[in-house]
């Protein structure tokens, strides 16, 4: 068993899996894009199926003529935290392998598997970084779709808040009380020897 962050594993891993969590409280502090791009350097490095790649990432940096924009295109839950962080980002994945409109095109079916690995590694990255990522599904998917004219073929997955954190105090008080490290299901529901078990 590993002990770290107010959790605990049942088989031994390393902290940083545990350390790893996503906060809403940042101090809003601005963020050299070389330190970003090294988080999105390690995303890149993510197992892809056939080596496809298929992630892709829209950025920007607080302070830059682009924040309000991907601020906006947040759900008004999640700008009012995520205002504070110093870079958000956009996940969008290549859903089909192939030169686009070739008989080489064909449906990828791992494509947000692969970006979904890619945005882990990110955030472990970030965590190692001194940072940390919060990865969210409230965005405005059609908005980000229409505002970066993002073709058929690519989906919209998620957005990532990435900053420093801040103490809790800064977060509205429904917010201060969810703002702690989340627990797991035991890994004896969520895994099973030789059979599958729904629920």
């Amino acid at each position: 068993m590993t002990q770290s962050n107010n959790r605990e594993s049942q088989y031994p891993i390393d902290p940083m899996f545990l350390d790893r969590w996503s906060p809403r409280a940042f101090t809003g502090e601005i963020i050299e894009e070389a330190q970003l791009l090294s988080l999105l350097e390690a995303a890149h490095w993510a197992p892809s199926s056939s080596n496809q790649q298929p992630w892709r990432f829209i950025y920007a940096l607080k302070g830059s003529e682009h924040w309000e924009k991907f601020v906006a295109l947040l759900v008004d839950a999640n700008q009012e935290w995520a205002k504070n962080a110093s870079a958000l980002i956009f996940v969008v994945s290549r859903s089909f392998t192939g030169v686009a409109g070739s008989g080489e095109e064909k449906p990828s079916y791992t494509h947000s598997f692969d970006a979904g690995a890619a945005w882990g590694y990110l955030a472990l990255q970030a965590r190692l970084s001194g940072f940390y990522a919060h990865g969210m599904g409230g965005i405005k998917h059609e908005d980000i779709r229409k505002t970066f004219d993002i073709p058929e073929g690519y989906r919209v997955e998620a957005g990532v808040a990435v900053g420093r954190l801040a103490d809790k105090s800064v977060l509205s008080e429904r917010n201060q009380a969810r703002e702690v490290p989340s627990q797991r299901k035991p890994v004896s529901e969520l895994a099973f020897n030789g059979h599958f078990v729904a629920n």
